[in-house]
Formats: structure tokens, C-alpha cells, sequence
């Protein structure tokens, strides 16, 4: 890449406007025909898009080649900021994330100027007053945007991965969680119920089940209360009207973490690759973590198309997904950011329906939330039952929450955020497990909405029993921490939300974890039921204990029904006979609530990661077609 630190000079704002000129350069150095060049010059034309970044998306030259031809056409040098590194005061005081962010790297102080680096020299102009306040007066030069990222994580790694950490205000993280607190509380709890077990059994057992049951009526109650709202407004008897779409289309950036994904990674491209969205208004990222040295293999082995960048997270004192999320939103060009994982087959149309949908809400929604699904429900019983469990969530329960106006804990993919109010809220929280429920709950805090939309991210279920156990595990571990978190200020968490919504946090947290943690006292009711002695009717008359049983068979009835309405609603009608089959599934999730209450002393920042790839065999799951007729974008 060459050089030329002598001749560093400021082009006017009237010479960067002059793109025109690019095309002669490209076409008179055999770069690019002429019958190509009219093709892209009436994109750029219908776009609006730089005809460099049209160039380098279509494959047609490389980042060196263009930056080379810019270049010579502003008349200020090439630099390779990793051949001749910048000095790292410089970036510090500009700010890493900054620069992560604009793609200026403040390079060297050169005859009384600082000489700032880009990538994008039509956007130079509107942050040269910035700049100049910082530095004096400056002097553009070029650098590729692959040479710009890589120096940036160079010199300011640490710096970036320390932000990734702590990006979350203090008071809305989990990071000051104490384990030895939490411990001591565990420790207390047990000692309070072995000794009323002890010293009244009968009482106690009774106590913890009418808990148990008060709980479990909340949460049927809004559960049916959600699945009536949904279905008395059921999208499918709307007529698929034609929205709106914004006059020039938005950059969206995808934020793809991954982590040992070797029996996944051949199967990712092929589906990222199958989105149908403009290349030059997309901006994908796969984050890397930087001991994962399998997976940075397998893509150094990859072709990887310009609009698909690895992003290597350095180390640090934790290794989450929302640190990964966090280090790499600095170095998103959108201003729409998405989350994938790594075993996802996205519609095809999913981005033009998330771009549809924001460019006709109001500002105040700030999330959409995808549909999810799984590809793989007839692996076995295990997979059929998570389908099933996921149909009644995100296509019953989670819109009609929505409806109801009750907040929304996120469901870990298929997310899209207004970049701007991500960065308001201060990215997700390192720590927490659960980033997405937490990001959720402070979204509703600060007065933004979530909306569900109906286009489905298809996924791999977690069919093997320990692993699906550990990932639960997570789950509810995660819901912990976040009500833990949430609920640090009831007063003032009451006064961001309104009682209504107050209450709906109580019931979708408190509520659930109470039921998986009680869950056997429950079961025991079948004791009765088979006309076996249960501890309670020494002390309840027949009718009570009969009403109690009649209860918990209307909740098996109610979670029936609502797996019937949901199932029918996907392409998974064959599964109904293993709906009831339920009752034998959830019995896991206790399991998994013990295991997740003991790492909360232990480990609580741990994430157990779910292995993909296992059941999938050598074929490539198929992309889930759009449901409904894409609009234009």
C-alpha cells in the first residue's frame, strides 16, 4: 500500500463530491468494463450510495484497488495505518469507539496539522468541525476499511473490550451481583425450610403450595388472557396491506456471535447469503472470540464476501454473548442493528419487512421482535417438545403481551434495534445471561415499545436432554439476575413502568421462577388424583383438595389448548398428538431451575454454552420462504 506523508493536503468539499471522476480511473485502469461501470453508476444513481462501496460490494475490485483509485483522485496518499502505525495518544483522545464507529483514525501531526485517516472521504466533510475543535486543523488521508479496523483493535483493544464490559450504566447492571451474598441467602432459605419441615411439615408444605398455586394462576391467567388478545386480533384475517418504505434505504448492520460453531459455520454463510437485501446497505459482522482459535480457522479458510467482516473480541475478564454484542455495535455502520445466531435460517424478506416496519412506526418503538421457530422438530421427542413450547410463545403469548401493553422480555435472536436508542440504553449487559429479557425490561423503563412481527427465524432445537438441561439452566438463571436487577429500586421501577406493567413483570419473572422452583409440590397433587396419601389432607377437607386438583387439570387443559392454537398456526400440524406430552417436558425445566439457583452463588456470570450442529447431519437446513408478499425496499 503506498505512502506518501509529504504530500498530505486537505481536498474541498466541492473535490469529494466529485465521484464522476471515479469511474474513469477504474474503467482506464482495466478494473472495471464499461458496460459494468453504466450498470453501477445507475445504482448509485437509484441508491444514493457511494460508487466505491457499489464497487467493492459487487465483488468487482478489491478494497485496495478502489482505495488506490480514490487516491489519485483526491491527490492525498494511501496509508496503511498497520505499516506505519498511528500514534495512540491521538485515537485516545478522539476516543476509540469513536472511531470504531465514524471509520477516522487521527494518524500522525504533520507540519503543524493532524492527519486524519478514512475509509469514507465523502463523509469527511461533516465531521471536520468535530475534529477540528479536538485537533486544530487536519488533513484527510485514505486508508482501506479493512486496515482502519484492524489498527483501531490494535491500539485501542483493551480500551474497547474494557467499554464492552461496563458499557451498561452501574445501577441497570448485574456486574456488582455478590455470590457469596447470594449464597448466603440460598444457604438461609434452606435452613428456614428444613426447619419448618422439621418443626411444622404439614403447615409448610401448605404455605409453599399456596404460593405455589397463587403463582400458577397469574401466570396461566396471563397466558390466556395473551392467547384470547392475539387471536381476537389474529394478523392472518387482516388483508396483507402494502406499508410504506423509506425514500432512501438504511444501512442494517447484523451482529452474528460465534463461538466453537465449526458443525455450523458452512451452514451460517450459505443462509446469510440468501437474504434478500441490497449488498451495499448491508453490514453484517461475525464476532469472534479471540481464544476461539477453531472457529477463526474454519473462516480463514472461508471466502468471505465485502459485506461480511469478522470481528475478533479480545479477551477479558468474562466471555458472554452480550460482551461480544457490545465490543462489536462500536464497528456497525446501521443505523438499524439486528442479532442473529449462529444456527439461524432467517425468511428471506425478513430485513426489507424490519425496515418496512420502522420506516411506519413511531419512534417510541425501538425493537421488533422476529418469530421463531425450529427446523429440526422431528429430530425426537425432546425437539418436538421445544417447538411446540416456542409456537406458544412467540406466536401466542409474546403478541398478545404486546396487545395487552405488558413489557416484553427479548427472545435471544431475530432482534432489530433503532441503533440510536441501543446506544441510549448503553448496548446489553456483559453479565447477564439473559441480555435480551434484561434489554427488554429497559426498554419498557425508558418509555420505548417492542413490537412483534411476523416474519420467522427458523432455528436448531436442542434435542439432547444434559445439554438442553444447561441451557434452560441459563435461561432461568438469567431471570434471576434481571429481577434481581430490576427490582434493586420497587419504588422507583413502579414509577417507570405503571402498575400495570409493574404487575406483568412480577407475573413473566417472579411468577415463572416460582413455578419451576415449586414445581414438584405441584406434582404431588397426582398422589391424590391415583387416591395415594398426600401430606395435605390431614389438614384439608376432601373438597379443597379435590378443587385444588380440578385447578391444576384446568391448567393442563388451558396449556393444551394454547399449544393446539399455536401449532396450527406454523407448518408443524403434526405435531399435535405430542402436545399433551408436555406434562413429561417441563418436569426438565425444574431440573434446570436447580441447577441455575446453585451457579447464582457460584458462577453467575457463566455461560453455558449450547452446542449446535449436533443433530443436523450433512444436509443444510432450507431457509424459511417470506409468509407474506415482500414490499419493495
Amino acid at each position: 500500500m503506498k505512502t506518501g506523508i509529504s504530500v498530505v493536503r486537505s481536498p474541498d468539499i466541492r473535490s469529494l463530491q466529485a465521484f464522476a471522476s471515479l469511474e474513469d480511473r477504474l474503467i482506464d485502469a482495466g478494473i472495471c468494463s464499461s458496460e459494468l461501470m453504466a450498470v453501477l453508476k445507475r445504482r448509485q444513481a437509484e441508491t444514493g450510495q457511494p460508487l466505491a462501496d457499489l464497487v467493492c460490494v459487487s465483488g468487482v475490485a478489491s478494497e485496495d484497488a478502489v482505495a488506490g483509485a480514490i487516491s489519485g483522485q483526491f491527490g492525498v496518499p494511501l496509508i496503511d495505518p498497520q505499516a506505519e502505525p498511528p500514534q495512540s495518544a491521538y485515537l485516545m483522545m478522539y476516543g476509540p469507539h469513536r472511531a470504531a464507529r465514524t471509520q477516522l483514525l487521527p494518524w500522525r501531526r504533520i507540519g503543524g496539522a493532524m492527519v486524519v485517516l478514512t475509509a469514507r472521504p465523502e463523509e469527511f466533510p461533516r465531521h471536520r468541525e468535530e475534529l477540528e475543535k479536538i485537533f486544530g486543523t487536519v488533513r484527510m488521508a485514505l486508508a482501506t476499511p479493512g486496515a482502519l479496523r484492524a489498527a483501531i483493535q490494535h491500539l485501542a483493544g483493551d480500551s474497547l473490550r474494557d467499554r464492552a464490559e461496563t458499557r451498561v450504566a452501574v445501577d441497570d447492571s448485574c456486574r456488582t451481583w455478590r455470590s457469596r451474598h447470594a449464597l448466603a441467602v440460598l444457604v438461609v432459605a434452606i435452613l428456614l425450610l428444613g426447619t419448618g419441615l422439621i418443626a411444622a411439615p404439614v403447615m409448610t408444605v401448605l404455605v409453599l403450595t399456596i404460593w405455589a398455586l397463587f403463582t400458577l394462576a397469574l401466570t396461566m391467567g396471563v397466558k390466556a388472557a395473551a392467547a384470547i388478545t392475539h387471536l381476537r386480533h389474529d394478523p392472518r384475517q387482516a388483508p396483507d396491506i402494502p406499508v410504506a418504505v423509506p425514500h432512501r434505504v438504511p444501512v442494517v448492520s447484523i451482529i452474528v456471535p460465534l463461538f466453537k460453531e465449526t458443525q455450523i459455520a458452512e451452514h451460517l454463510l450459505a443462509r446469510l447469503q440468501d437474504i434478500d437485501y441490497p449488498r451495499e446497505f448491508l453490514d453484517i459482522h461475525l464476532a469472534l472470540e479471540e481464544n476461539d482459535l477453531t472457529t477463526q480457522k474454519t473462516l480463514a479458510k472461508t471466502h468471505l464476501p465485502p459485506w461480511i467482516r469478522p470481528i475478533v473480541v479480545p479477551a477479558g475478564a468474562l466471555q458472554t454473548k452480550p460482551r461480544a454484542l457490545n465490543y462489536t455495535l462500536d464497528f456497525c455502520r446501521g443505523s438499524i442493528v439486528g442479532v442473529y445466531d449462529a444456527e439461524d435460517a432467517p425468511a428471506s424478506d425478513q430485513l426489507r419487512r424490519v425496515v418496512a416496519r420502522f420506516a411506519t412506526s413511531p419512534s417510541e418503538v425501538a425493537c421488533l421482535q422476529g418469530v421463531l421457530d425450529y427446523y429440526n422438530p422431528h429430530a425426537n421427542w425432546l425437539t418436538r417438545c421445544f417447538t411446540i413450547e416456542y409456537a406458544t410463545w412467540f406466536r401466542l403469548v409474546l403478541p398478545g403481551l404486546e396487545r395487552m401493553d405488558l413489557p416484553i422480555p427479548l427472545g435471544c435472536t431475530t432482534l432489530f434495534f433503532r441503533r440510536d436508542v441501543l446506544e441510549e440504553l448503553g448496548g446489553w449487559d456483559a453479565h447477564n445471561v439473559t441480555e435480551d429479557a434484561d434489554l427488554g425490561m429497559r426498554l419498557a423503563r425508558r418509555g420505548y415499545r417492542t413490537e412483534l412481527i411476523a416474519t420467522t427465524t427458523e432455528e436448531e432445537a436442542n434435542g439432547r436432554i444434559w445439554p438442553w438441561i444447561k441451557q434452560r439452566s441459563r435461561w432461568l438463571k438469567g431471570y434471576a439476575i434481571t429481577y434481581a436487577v430490576h427490582m434493586r429500586r420497587p419504588r422507583t421501577l413502579w414509577r417507570e413502568l405503571g402498575p400495570w406493567r409493574f404487575f406483568g413483570m412480577q407475573v413473566l419473572f417472579l411468577g415463572t421462577l416460582s413455578q419451576f422452583v415449586l414445581a414438584p409440590l405441584l406434582w404431588s397433587f397426582w398422589l391424590i388424583a391415583f387416591g395415594l396419601p398426600h401430606p395435605l389432607t390431614t389438614i384439608l377437607a376432601p373438597p379443597a383438595l379435590w378443587t385444588m386438583v380440578g385447578f391444576l387439570l384446568l391448567t393442563e387443559a388451558i396449556n393444551i389448548a394454547a399449544g393446539i392454537l399455536a401449532v396450527r398456526q406454523t407448518r408443524h400440524r403434526g405435531l399435535m398428538p405430542w402436545i399433551p406430552t408436555l406434562h413429561l417436558y417441563f418436569p426438565l425445566a425444574a431440573l434446570a431451575s436447580y441447577k441455575g439457583l446453585w451457579e447464582l452463588t457460584r458462577n453467575p456470570f457463566y455461560w453455558d454454552k449450547t452446542a449446535h450442529g449436533l443433530l443436523l447431519g450433512e444436509a443444510t437446513p432450507p431457509l424459511p420462504p417470506p409468509e407474506h408478499p415482500a414490499s419493495d425496499v
